[in-house]
């Protein structure tokens, strides 16, 4: 991955659905491209760090709900492992606290096109935005992310999407456009 950032924060879906490899044969068509870029960026991550999580586990905890600690049979399941055993051993800086105040956080950034952001997903802008860098958020299959790219960009905040034409094209399918 030549282009890939040095530094990110990925979000919960990119492990997930490189979680999908296991079974090839079941992976839908459409996605196809998609889990095989997610397999690359967390083999990238396994292999060369550059991961940006939150100090108070926020982030750690929501990937232990989603995917195996023991680190199989997925690809997703190795980075979990990774993850866990090596957080501690992140710079200082990569590991960023954030403030949660309410459904949001203090480091959520304030702008109207970011009003009906998932709640869930807050802490993945908060932790980029309060990071010196403000490193890119790795994205994988959620669309609704497609629609606030340019609002996201606005406050400085990149998302990379490893999945692009997937993501917009079930934003626009739900979009209705």
């Amino acid at each position: 991955m030549s282009n890939f950032p040095k530094n990110f924060v990925v979000d919960t879906n990119v492990p997930k659905t490189a979680n999908l490899a296991i079974a090839p044969g079941k992976i839908p068509q459409e996605l196809t491209k998609c889990v095989y870029s997610c397999v690359e960026a967390v083999e990238h991550i396994i292999k060369k760090g550059g991961l940006v999580m939150d100090s108070q586990d926020e982030i750690f905890d929501e990937y232990r709900g989603k995917l195996l600690m023991k680190g199989q049979p997925g690809v997703g399941d190795q980075f979990m492992k990774w993850v866990h055993d090596n957080r501690w051993k992140l710079p200082d800086c990569d590991r960023v606290k954030i403030s949660r105040n309410g459904d949001t956080y203090d480091e959520f950034p304030t702008h109207a096109g970011l009003t009906n952001f998932d709640s869930s997903d807050r802490k993945f802008v908060a932790v980029a935005n309060a990071h010196i860098k403000k490193p890119p958020i790795l994205q994988a299959t959620d669309s609704k992310w497609w629609g606030w790219k340019e609002a996201l960009t606005d406050v400085g905040i990149t998302v990379f999407f490893l999945c692009p034409d997937y993501v917009e094209a079930k934003y626009t399918e739900k979009m209705g456009a």
